[in-house]
């Protein structure tokens, strides 16, 4: 692509160089060569950027008033977010390589245009598979499951019947994706277990990608429910009958329980614990291990603090009053210290 066509796709603003500029990827300001973009959103990088190789450069707006010849200059109000959109434009795309003879397709199974089938890919029986989906070798794709357009599911995913995929849904290596979910009954009498029926289904909306060898259940009797543009890292599990909101980030180790809700915009670090029947405001964020006992609310709003406070520990509070509770901890435990040996 050229840089105005870029430009024109993206918006921004060229500021020196020539539109008709070829721009043939993205790099690392260490690693570009001739024809490659890279990004700057202070002055110390766009220093580092302007040395580099790269003939395109992405700035914050205003960051200057003069740059160096020899450059193509792009200001942008948010420099990383168009780099990485400008990345997915420059993309190689990848051929249509149909169905793999050794792929094993069931009966009644309907496909787009342009769709991808591995080798050794099951497809079972009414499936459906959206135009430019690529199913990579080993994926095992469920009786009646429905896949949107430009998927892509990487090898050896699962996805069980009753799971449904929006458009652009991306599922990595490994992903279990519509498994009964950990419910059971005990018998008071004798203490044995029965399972709770895990007939409920799976629906991933647009533009979600779920990270390699996570684990989202299906409803029990409803539906487990993931928004549009949420994004899971690897080693994710969301148990069955949850809603997660929109754009919602949960990053690896996440663990969440059945019956949860989590709002809009919410962000889940790595290792945080959340027990069932729990709820997750819009916007919450909660921090590395911390931990959300069962039933309870978590809300920005309920609990007195700003938008975008991290909330840390067990359980979840506002990460300063955290800190404030360490320190007087650790205060007491010197002052017990010093009356010991007194």
């Amino acid at each position: 692509m050229t840089l105005g066509e870029l430009i024109e796709a993206l918006g921004g603003k060229l500021v020196a160089g020539d539109p008709g500029q070829a721009v043939e990827g993205v790099n690392s300001v260490e690693s570009a060569g001739a024809a490659q973009m890279v990004f700057a959103e202070d002055a110390i990088s766009a220093a580092k950027a302007m040395a580099s190789n790269a003939e395109v450069v992405v700035v914050l707006g205003g960051l200057s008033e003069t740059y160096p010849t020899g450059k193509c200059i792009v200001e942008a109000d948010q420099p990383r977010l168009w780099f990485a959109r400008a990345g997915r434009l420059l993309a190689p795309k990848l051929l249509c390589s149909g169905v793999h003879p050794a792929a094993v397709v069931g009966a009644n199974v309907l496909f787009g245009e342009g769709v991808s089938i591995g080798a050794c890919a099951v497809i079972g029986e009414n499936a459906s598979i959206g135009a430019d989906t690529r199913i990579e070798a080993g994926v095992v794709i469920g009786e009646g499951v429905r896949v949107g357009n430009d998927c892509r599911i990487y090898p050896r995913a699962v996805l069980y019947p009753g799971t449904t995929l929006g458009n652009r849904v991306i599922v990595h290596a490994g992903a279990v994706l519509g498994a009964d979910g950990f419910g059971y009954v005990r018998d008071s009498a004798t203490g044995r277990y029965t399972q709770f029926p895990q007939q409920g289904t799976l629906a991933i909306e647009d533009d979600v990608e779920i990270g390699a060898n996570t684990t989202i259940d299906r409803g029990a009797l409803k539906a487990t429910r993931i928004g549009r543009g949420t994004k899971t890292d690897n080693l994710v599990h969301v148990g069955h009958n949850c809603e997660i909101g929109e754009d919602v980030i949960l990053v690896t180790g996440v663990g969440i329980s059945g019956s949860c809700t989590v709002g809009n915009g919410a962000v889940i670090a790595g290792q945080v614990g959340i027990g069932d029947h729990a709820h997750i405001g819009p916007g919450v964020i909660l921090g590395g291990q911390a931990g959300v006992l069962s039933g309870k609310t978590v809300t920005n709003e309920g609990m007195g603090v700003k938008p975008g406070t991290v909330l840390w520990g067990t359980p979840a509070r506002p990460l300063m009053q955290v800190l404030r509770e360490q320190a007087v901890l650790t205060r007491l435990a010197k002052t017990r210290k010093t009356a010991d040996k007194g």
